[in-house]
């Protein structure tokens, strides 16, 4: 004969049971992505949507952040479960750069996937007069928040090209939709900004007052080196672009951490694959994703959930 103590914790017992089984597994994921104006916001949402309809349980929501440096620093504190971020910033965050903005290799980080370049577009205003990297000089030059992905790209380029801020008129620390604000109201001459080609910010800058697209010359590209490719933003993509302009890309990443469940990575990882075309409609830049590049430069250990999917597509 069961004592009252006993009952009730047979009641209990079978009420968990008899819990749905989405319920049992509720999943939080929280996408880490960069400034509402870029590329990352978007396609944040897109995945956040896919994952939320698809994925039993899941809870999902879209952060808004500074981007690369920020998500990763944040996926390592595990405040986040998938994020977008930099090659090059992935890479020195798992060797843990502190002048990139990483105090100690960030061993808890997995890779999920490559996914599409980010191409660096320089733009300046016509009326500033500039019209290549080295028409920069005195003039005055938003590189991206500081210590973000876009800001060390813009390090790295100047190196190659044997310029410094120094040798900039200003440097300016700013998001990308800040820094087409203070081009349009004449306070900027110029902006660097490390995104998906059609990016949000220069649409909008691009079709409010006549701008000079500056391409980073083959000889600089070739100094830059790995994860920096050549690459080439197509005329017409921007308002008053008419000619193709030779620039450099970096690959992004989607990016997640050692305690997200392998069941839960494996879902992230096949459900990308499965809802491009959705994801596309987010934001065009999805369209450069692709399967078969999906291993292609990855800086960082697969998630075993991601290694999981790609063994079954045959790929490892």
């Amino acid at each position: 004969m069961l004592n009252l103590k006993q009952k009730l914790g047979a009641m209990v017992t079978a009420a968990a049971l008899a819990l749905p089984v989405s319920a049992q597994a509720e999943e939080f994921i929280n996408i880490l992505t960069g400034g509402t104006s870029g590329v990352y916001y978007p396609l944040g949402v897109g995945l956040s949507k896919i994952y939320a309809d698809n994925i039993d349980g899941a809870r999902t929501q879209v952060q808004s952040t500074k981007a690369s440096v920020e998500n990763l620093n944040l996926l390592q504190q595990g405040k986040g479960e998938l994020a977008l971020a930099l090659g090059d910033s992935v890479k020195l965050a798992w060797e843990g750069d502190a002048e990139a903005g990483f105090a100690a290799p960030l061993a808890k980080l997995r890779g999920i996937a490559a996914v599409y370049p980010n191409y660096i577009q320089i733009v300046a205003s016509k009326e500033s007069g500039i019209t290549s990297l080295d028409g920069l000089k005195g003039k005055s030059l938003s590189v991206g928040a500081a210590k973000s992905g876009t800001e060390l790209n813009a390090r790295k380029i100047f190196e190659a090209a044997g310029m410094t801020y120094e040798d900039l008129g200003k440097a300016e620390y700013l998001p990308f939709a800040e820094s087409v604000e203070l081009i349009k109201n004449r306070q900027l001459d110029a902006t660097l900004q490390s995104a998906g080609l059609g990016v949000a910010s220069l649409k909008d800058l691009s079709t409010s007052v006549d701008v000079q697209m500056v391409s980073v010359p083959a000889d600089v590209v070739a100094k830059l080196g790995a994860p920096y490719i050549a690459a080439t933003i197509p005329a017409g993509t921007y308002n008053g672009q008419d000619a193709d302009v030779p620039t450099v890309a970096v690959v992004n990443f989607l990016v997640t951490h050692e305690d997200v469940s392998e069941e839960t990575a494996y879902q992230m990882t096949k459900l990308l694959f499965e809802n491009l075309p959705e994801l596309e409609a987010a934001h065009k830049a999805a369209a450069q994703i692709k399967l078969e590049n999906a291993l292609n430069g990855m800086p960082l250990p697969l998630h075993p959930g991601a290694e999981r999917y790609y063994k079954e597509m045959g790929m490892m």
